[in-house]
């Protein structure tokens, strides 16, 4: 990948560095987690097909927000801090974040 690290940049690979974008993140995830349970216990007590419906829809708009946070963190650590690298680096880094936009849509 990439040779010379950055601030989110270690021997070629990218980590965030934000330990208060992981504490959200990982608050975010167990409420996810949460959700999920409670869906599967709605299962377990054959709950209403709309009610599920509703929570599987919340689980999703949870996701694709901690998803939005992450990426948020992910541009300004990794592509805002690209002064060492060279513009084939910088071109590679903003590749690497469009490819991974397009997965989440």
């Amino acid at each position: 990948m990439l040779g010379k690290p950055g601030a989110c940049q270690s021997e070629g690979t990218m980590k965030l560095q934000s330990k208060m974008v992981k504490q959200e993140m990982q608050t975010r995830l167990r409420r996810i987690e949460g959700q999920v349970r409670g869906v599967q216990r709605m299962l377990d007590e054959d709950r209403e097909c709309r009610e599920i419906v509703q929570q599987l829809v919340a689980i999703r708009a949870a996701v694709q927000n901690a998803t939005a946070v992450f990426m948020q963190a992910y541009a300004k650590e990794c592509l805002l801090d690209t002064d060492n690298l060279t513009e084939l680096e910088r071109s590679d880094l903003v590749d690497e974040l469009m490819s991974l936009l397009v997965k989440t849509v």
